[in-house]
């Protein structure tokens, strides 16, 4: 039995480098260093929902499980002309997911704000303490509105929910890919945001600004409950 689906969410949110390497290396270094550190995009690389004909074995409930999964965001930079990708990650993720008559019935995923990390402390900080403000908001969430069922032969899962960051929630569609592995099942995807829509300012401080949208990212284990 294997498959699950699941969402994660983290946070799509504006963030900016101050100084550092910037001043220390120059902007143009700086930037072809990031964009070599920038993290690949989720994918699912065991077998897919597509291998599966009976969507039964995965009723019951499923729980986040640690190993590889995270969640974060993609967002690009442009620092004095250059652009830069800039990938921000955390494994501190929890959840459950609830499947019934092959259909996702419930998923409630929490993601830990003040621990997503980028390459550089200071993009960090300013993430934490003034995009994001994680002391006030420290979590975000997804809770699944509708039931999405798990497609016999289907490559995805459409994923229908709220998204809350910075304590603002707006409903959200995300393309789940499913893969089965051998304790359980994988799901990545992304979902676009726009950073005002979530009440966080993108920043622009002259040498450096960040686009006003991004991606919110996930790569998640899934394991059945006994």
């Amino acid at each position: 039995m294997r498959t699950g689906t699941k969402i994660a969410v983290g946070a799509g949110a504006a963030v900016v480098v101050l100084g550092g390497a910037a001043l220390v290396f120059g902007p143009g270094l700086y930037a072809g260093m990031n964009a070599d550190r920038a993290a690949e995009e989720p994918a699912v690389d065991s077998p897919g929902v597509a291998d599966v004909t009976d969507v039964s074995e995965f009723d019951g409930d499923w729980t986040v499980a640690g190993g590889e999964s995270y969640a974060g965001y993609r967002v690009d930079e442009v620092l004095q002309g250059e652009d830069v990708t800039v990938t921000g990650r955390t494994p501190d993720v929890t959840g459950t997911v609830s499947v019934a008559d092959g259909s996702v019935t419930a998923a409630e995923i929490t993601v830990d704000m003040a621990t997503v990390a980028t390459d550089s402390d200071a993009r960090d900080a300013y993430f934490r303490d003034n995009a994001l403000n994680t002391d006030e908001f420290p979590t975000a969430t997804f809770a699944l509105t509708e039931p999405a069922a798990v497609e016999p032969g289907a490559e995805s899962v459409a994923l229908v929910g709220d998204l809350t960051v910075h304590g603002v929630t707006l409903p959200v569609t995300v393309d789940a890919e499913v893969g089965l592995t051998e304790t359980g099942a994988r799901v990545a995807g992304s979902v676009p945001v726009t950073f005002a829509d979530f009440g966080v300012q993108a920043p622009d401080l002259g040498f450096v600004s960040v686009e006003e949208a991004g991606e919110v990212e996930f790569l998640l284990d899934l394991v059945q409950n006994p």
